[in-house]
C-alpha cells in the first residue's frame, strides 16, 4: 500500500495539484481530477521533496543543460524517497518526479500545457485559476499553482534570461519563449487576482498559405492573388483584432519574398519567423532600473533605414513608429508590411490617422490621409469569428483620396449566410469583381494571374 493510501485524510495543504511535466514527444495527458485528500497528501509530500531536493542540489549545476539535471534531479530525489522511508506507487513516484522536475528547470504547473499542441493560448489569472484556448475555444484547466511566490518564480524563469525584470517598480513585462511563444506578465498591484501570465503559444510546424486555404481561412484565388502582391512588392496592412491571427498571416504573406532580398523586421517581442536567408531581426528593450536605456519601435524603425533594407516588416504598429513606417514605404521601401489593431479596413485608415499625430507632429488630417493613400495599397482584414476560426474577411485596395475621403474598394469579402447545428459558421469566400488599379504592375514583372479571378461570380463556401 502506497503512503498516499494510508494517510490519504491528512490535513490539507495549502498546494493543489500539479500534473506532471510533459515528456518530449509524449502525448499530453489529459488533465487531472483526483480526490482532494489523496492530493493534498500528495502535494504535502511533494513539497517536502522538493524543498530537500532544491537544497540537496549542486548549486553550481548549469540548468540549461537539461539532461545533466534530469539525471542529478533523479538521483538525489531518488535518495531522498529512500532515506526517508516515503513509500509510493510506481505512478506516484513518477508524477512527482515528474512535476518537480518542472518546477525545478521548466515553467512548472503549465509545462503539460505548453506541450499540448492543440492549446493554443494559456491564461493564468492567479495561482489558481488557469484557461486554455483549445480550438478556439476557452476551457478553464485543473492545473494550479501552489501560491503567488510559485506564479512569480516561473515568471522570473522566463524573463531572466532576456535581460527583462518584473517587481513593484516595473509590474508589466513583455517576453518570449525560447521557441517563439509570447508571454505577457503583470502583477501585484496592478493585477488584483495575483501575478497573471498570459502565452500565445508558437506553432512548432510553420503555417503555410496552403494550411490556410486548407483550413478554410481564405480561398486559393484569395491566396494566389496575395501572394502575386508580395512578389509585386505591394505595400500591404494586416488589419485585425487581439487573437485573430494577424501575426500567423504576417508570416505566410512574408514567405513569399524572394530569397534574393535582404529583410529587416522590427517587432517589441521577437515572434516571426521568416523562412528566408537574409533576415535581420531586430526587437525593442524596455528601460532599465533608473528607466534608462529605453528602445522603442520608432527608434528600431528609424534606425533600420540605415540598414539597407529591401523589405521592412513591422510586427505591429501601436504608436508614432506608424508615421516612420509610412514614410520609408513612400521613400524607396515598397514592399513593406505591417499589422495594426483594427475592426474593419475603413477602422484601420481611421487608427493609423491616430497612431500618426502620436509621434508628435501636428499634421493635418489631409497630409496625414495622403500619406496613407500613397504609402499602402492594400488592407488584408483578418477577424476571429465567433465559433473561434480565423478567416481573411475582406482584402481591401486603397483606390485613392475624394476630397478629405480615402476611397478604398474590397477586392475579395467573405459573407456569412449562417450557422450549422454544431455552431460553426456559414459563409461564403468570394470575388467582388474589382480589379485593383496596381494589376498593370503584376504584368511588368511578369506576374500573370488567371483572367477570372477578381470576378467569375463562383463562391468558394465554408
Amino acid at each position: 500500500m502506497s503512503l498516499l493510501k494510508r494517510i490519504g485524510g491528512t490535513t490539507p495543504s495549502s498546494e493543489s495539484a500539479i500534473p506532471p511535466a510533459q515528456r518530449p514527444g509524449a502525448p499530453p495527458p489529459p488533465i487531472r481530477h483526483a480526490a482532494p485528500g489523496a492530493d493534498d497528501t500528495f502535494n504535502e509530500i511533494k513539497l517536502r521533496v522538493q524543498n530537500r531536493l532544491i537544497n540537496e542540489l549542486d548549486p553550481k549545476l548549469d540548468l540549461s543543460n537539461k539532461l545533466k539535471v534530469r539525471r542529478q534531479v533523479e538521483e538525489v530525489f531518488q535518495s531522498i524517497l529512500d532515506g526517508e522511508s516515503i513509500v509510493l506507487t510506481r505512478s506516484e513516484r513518477q508524477r512527482m518526479f515528474e512535476a518537480i522536475e518542472a518546477d525545478i528547470v521548466g515553467l512548472g504547473p503549465i509545462e503539460q500545457l505548453l506541450a499540448d499542441p492543440e492549446i493554443s493560448e494559456i491564461m493564468v489569472n492567479g495561482p489558481r485559476q488557469i484557461y486554455v484556448e483549445k480550438r478556439g475555444k476557452l476551457i478553464r484547466t485543473d492545473v494550479t499553482f501552489s501560491n503567488d511566490e510559485h506564479v512569480l518564480r516561473i515568471i522570473d524563469r522566463i524573463v531572466a534570461p532576456l535581460g527583462r525584470r518584473i517587481d513593484e517598480s516595473s509590474p508589466m513585462v513583455d517576453a518570449r519563449l525560447p521557441d517563439g511563444s509570447r508571454v505577457n506578465a503583470i502583477i501585484r498591484p496592478l493585477a488584483l487576482n495575483g501575478p497573471t501570465i498570459t502565452i500565445r503559444k508558437f506553432r512548432k510546424d510553420k503555417l503555410t498559405v496552403d494550411d490556410l486555404v486548407r483550413f478554410g481561412s481564405m480561398s486559393n484565388e484569395m491566396a494566389e492573388f496575395l501572394g502575386a502582391c508580395v512578389k509585386a512588392r505591394t505595400n500591404i496592412v494586416v488589419a485585425g483584432g487581439t487573437g485573430s491571427g494577424k501575426t500567423t498571416l504576417l508570416n505566410v504573406l512574408s514567405s513569399f519574398i524572394p530569397e534574393d532580398e535582404r529583410i529587416i523586421t522590427v517587432e517589441n517581442a521577437a515572434e516571426l519567423q521568416l523562412r528566408q536567408d537574409h533576415v535581420v531581426s531586430l526587437e525593442s528593450r524596455p528601460p532599465n532600473v533608473e528607466g534608462r536605456g529605453e528602445v522603442t519601435i520608432r527608434d528600431l524603425v528609424i534606425n533600420c533605414l540605415r540598414m539597407r533594407p529591401e523589405r521592412i516588416i513591422v510586427g505591429e504598429c501601436r504608436g508614432g513608429e506608424t508615421l516612420d513606417m509610412l514614410q520609408a514605404m513612400n521613400t524607396g521601401h515598397d514592399g513593406s508590411m505591417t499589422t495594426i489593431h483594427a475592426n474593419t479596413p475603413r477602422d484601420a485608415v481611421a487608427r493609423i490617422e491616430t497612431m500618426c499625430l502620436m509621434a508628435g507632429m501636428d499634421l493635418p488630417a489631409r497630409a496625414i490621409r495622403e500619406q496613407i493613400v500613397s504609402a499602402v495599397q492594400l488592407f488584408v482584414q483578418q477577424s476571429r469569428l465567433k465559433d473561434g476560426s480565423r478567416k481573411v474577411t475582406q482584402i481591401t485596395e486603397v483606390s485613392g483620396m475624394e476630397g478629405d475621403v480615402v476611397v478604398m474598394q474590397d477586392i475579395f469579402v467573405f459573407e456569412q449566410t449562417g450557422i450549422d447545428e454544431k455552431g460553426r459558421i456559414i459563409g461564403q469566400l468570394r470575388p467582388t469583381g474589382v480589379r485593383p488599379r496596381f494589376i498593370e504592375k503584376f504584368e511588368s514583372l511578369n506576374i500573370f494571374l488567371p483572367p477570372n479571378i477578381f470576378g467569375s461570380g463562383e463562391r468558394f463556401s465554408f
